[in-house]
């Protein structure tokens, strides 16, 4: 480690107000955490023992790999939607992204939405329909899709209801993830869904899709047929590597990268192609964005741009002044990411962060900056922009054309106050 002599940050590496630290002067630098004498637990010189873990042999090999036992509080926070009893299957679980590292969502901790349960569903005995206006009327088994050509597309699945918490005129305390986590990123592998559509020949009337579900809501909904032909939609059979679980639509379903997660029809049991959109439940009395006019907005399918800090953050507290790592996630049903900044000081001043590189177009970014905190209140906030130009909204920017308590395609500023004993609260601002 670096000397422990205390060499607070030159004005040239200070990149915006509250102590956000310019990264490349830190890397330039050589100079390590202990080189400010402020780490929040310095080594020390002393002697290790042998654990007891090293003295004996450890556990045998196993079929399906689990996560440490130490890790058991890493897990999706439920939420049913009803109390009554009534649907007590309809419901959501939150991907907990304060305490994920990377871009990629275990399978295990990607979030679940469901409108009337996770059906069982044997594969031997499930089939999928192609029909309507098209020339050939395909149904295929399971054993039938998995011998095409298949593709893999790395992208995010995002709920149009994420960040619902954050419509309540007050702000809930809850976790970054109960707040932002009804989304997961994930490498998916299917069929493509045009060489399906080009199968079955398509009717030269056809312009949008009905595509349904097999669970017992039988989800369904409206998509552009040109969507399908000319984006990267695909049946999706695989979630990184492994076969879909239940309650991501197994055996198979649609993925739609970038569009509302709604669409990305689980349990996919049919697609009919028609003229024009069918108007089901699921894109009238919901998945629709009300206005002040009393107008609501249908069809509004990309998921805008969006970022979250997720540390430090709710739970995920800084414990003394020091040297820390701001950190969190960015993604854009738009495209790539282009830049992130973040701000200390309530939006007064930003900072660039860095974006880890690979991160493909509509898929999850991981940022980074260097946070010298001198242990005073501080607001932290991040600013994603992605490669269309588009820039995340302040929350009362978001808010101005929509109805009170609108809960969907919520894509505004998330904005975290640090107090000077560490709590992290969720703020308006």
């Amino acid at each position: 480690m670096a000397s422990s002599k205390s060499l607070p940050p030159s004005q040239e590496s200070i990149e915006a107000g509250g102590g956000l630290i310019n990264r490349r002067w830190l890397m330039k630098s050589g100079l390590a955490i202990g080189t400010f004498g402020l780490t929040a637990g310095a080594a020390r010189a002393e002697q290790i023992g042998v654990p007891e873990w090293s003295s004996t042999p450890g556990k045998g090999m196993s079929g399906y790999g689990q996560p440490s036992p130490f890790e058991s509080d890493v897990s999706r926070p439920a939420l049913k939607l009803f109390t009554d009893g009534i649907a007590d299957e309809s419901g959501v679980s939150f991907t907990p992204l304060e305490k994920l590292a990377g871009t990629m969502t275990p399978n295990g901790l990607f979030f679940e939405r469901h409108h009337s349960g996770i059906p069982e569903i044997d594969p031997a005995k499930h089939k999928f329909a192609i029909h309507g206006l098209v020339k050939r009327r395909l149904v295929f088994s399971v054993e039938n899709l998995l011998r095409y050509p298949m593709v893999t597309r790395t992208c995010f699945i995002e709920c149009a209801g994420n960040s619902l918490f954050n419509s309540l005129a007050e702000p809930q305390q809850r976790s970054a993830g109960e707040i932002h986590g009804l989304i997961g990123n994930a490498e998916w592998t299917g069929v493509p869904l045009a060489l399906l559509l080009e199968e079955a020949g398509v009717d030269v009337e056809a312009k949008w899709l009905h595509v349904e579900g097999a669970d017992a809501a039988k989800m369904s909904r409206s998509v552009p047929l040109k969507q399908a032909l000319a984006g990267d939609a695909i049946i999706a059979l695989y979630q990184n590597g492994e076969r879909l679980r239940p309650e991501q639509g197994y055996p198979m379903r649609l993925v739609l990268p970038g569009w509302q997660g709604n669409m990305c029809v689980k349990w996919l049991r049919r697609i009919k192609l028609v003229t024009k959109p069918l108007h089901t439940k699921d894109e009238t009395s919901k998945y629709t964005l009300l206005q002040k006019d009393g107008k609501a907005r249908q069809f509004t399918f990309e998921m805008g741009v969006k970022s979250v800090i997720t540390a430090p953050s709710p739970g995920v507290t800084p414990s003394g002044k020091g040297l820390y790592q701001v950190s969190g996630l960015a993604w854009s049903g738009g495209g790539r990411i282009t830049r992130v900044e973040i701000s200390a000081d309530g939006g007064t001043s930003w900072a660039d962060a860095h974006i880890n590189p690979g991160s493909g177009p509509q898929a999850l970014a991981r940022f980074r900056l260097p946070w010298l905190w001198d242990g005073s209140p501080r607001t932290l906030m991040s600013r994603a922009t992605d490669e269309t130009g588009s820039v995340q909204p302040t929350r009362e920017a978001w808010y101005r054309p929509f109805a009170a308590g609108q809960l969907f395609h919520q894509n505004a500023i998330q904005a975290w106050a640090v107090a000077a004993n560490g709590e992290v609260r969720n703020v308006y601002a």
